[in-house]
């Protein structure tokens, strides 16, 4: 069934609060602002923070974003989010051994969809910002590191709400780093995914699970 992608309601919760918060960390800045802004040399602490700055301003003066307006935020998702997410790399990790025996064509469908689903939350979460922050934990990294973890917590709500990023470092990127995965509070997104990705998979094939995120995309939308 559709409501097995996520074990309980909680779950869901918390996973559409975490990717609202990963999103929210990766600045939806005017163009101007964002080049100015984001460097390759910045260490992957100060992209978060300088990113979640941005874009915490500009939700909180944007009703139509606070509303969930999906065109608004499939449009600035897509202009100014999608740039520092790997989302083939996350849908791949999430779908797991299984992604080796797809066709490229149902791979960038399992893309397409897995990332509308990601939206969709956002666009749940978008509407509880208020005057929340997220603040960067100390975090340990070295400077050749290629993958790192990142701390940190959104405060200003009834409680803080501890979410890690794991990032890449893409040395050819504007702002050098790229988030592929995260947790929230205690929640890793692809992994969870991942138990729920298999169950399908191992009973409808891939096509199954492409039918089943398109369904869920679709029952969203209503």
């Amino acid at each position: 069934m559709i409501c097995r992608l996520m074990q309980t309601r909680s779950l869901l919760e918390r996973v559409a609060l975490g990717w609202g918060a990963c999103l929210l960390a990766m600045g939806l800045a005017m163009p101007s602002l964002h080049a100015q802004t984001l460097s390759p040399k910045d260490t992957p602490d100060v992209f978060i923070s300088k990113l979640s700055n941005h874009l915490l301003e500009i939700v909180k003066s944007d009703a139509g974003l606070r509303a969930g307006d999906l065109v608004k935020i499939n449009a600035l998702v897509n202009d100014k989010v999608a740039p520092h997410v790997n989302f083939e790399r996350m849908t791949a990790s999430a779908v797991g051994p299984a992604w080796r025996q797809a066709t490229p064509e149902q791979r960038k469908q399992l893309i397409d969809e897995f990332k509308l689903l990601l939206v969709r939350s956002y666009s749940g979460a978008l509407s509880q910002v208020k005057d929340q922050k997220l603040v960067v934990k100390r975090s340990r990294f070295a400077p050749e590191d290629t993958e790192v973890v990142i701390r940190t917590e959104v405060v200003g709500g009834p409680e803080p709400i501890p979410i890690e990023y794991r990032l890449e470092k893409a040395p050819d990127h504007i702002a050098g780093w790229r988030i592929f995965n995260f947790n929230v509070m205690g929640v890793w997104l692809v992994e969870t995914y991942r138990s729920q990705f298999g169950q399908i998979i191992s009973s409808k094939g891939i096509e199954g699970l492409i039918k089943t995120l398109r369904d869920r995309n679709q029952s969203n939308a209503k």
